[in-house]
């Protein structure tokens, strides 16, 4: 359990480095394609939070749910960093609110591209939110200093001899 704890509060270390990154760009710059799966860095990290409530919605039935991966639920950066606060919030409070039986226990949803029903155990989607979160937190990164931005520390490690000292 204390790995999905330490990964939750690693996330969200990570995304306020990278919204810190975001908010240093022009809007010409953060709406800029660099060739990410979703673009720029703005549709990116909108993504992100769209999946992440569709996860957490599949998970509590809580929540936004949104209908399509490449959402965008906000137009400034502003109320997309709010609403990415809030979400790692939630991401948290989930985590810490697990035991080692819910997380071997199977649940059921439709994909968003299909109607199809998938039933899992929950241990796997929920590791699938924080590599996913790696995955694009590395194109935005990619296409941050692609445009000549400085480089950001996002290993996990370096969130362990930070602000993640309790998890050593």
């Amino acid at each position: 359990m204390q790995n999905y704890h330490m990964l939750a509060d690693y996330n969200a270390w990570a995304n306020r480095l990278v919204y810190a990154a975001a908010a240093q760009l022009s809007e010409e710059e953060l709406h800029q394609d660099t060739g990410a799966f979703f673009g720029s860095v703005f549709a990116t990290l909108s993504h992100l939070i769209t999946a992440d409530r569709i996860w957490l919605n599949r998970f509590t039935g809580q929540g936004p749910k949104p209908k399509a991966l490449n959402e965008r639920p906000y137009e400034r950066l502003e109320d997309l960093r709010a609403a990415r606060v809030e979400e790692d919030d939630r991401l948290i409070r989930f985590t810490r609110s697990l035991t080692p039986e819910a997380i071997e226990q199977p649940f059921s949803y439709s994909p968003v591209s299909s109607p199809e029903i998938v039933t899992q155990k929950l241990w796997p989607a929920l590791t699938h939110i924080f590599n996913h979160q790696t995955h694009h937190r590395g194109q935005v990164h990619a296409g941050l200093t692609s445009m000549g931005k400085p480089s950001l520390g996002l290993d996990l490690i370096y969130f362990l001899r930070s602000e993640g000292k309790a998890w050593v």
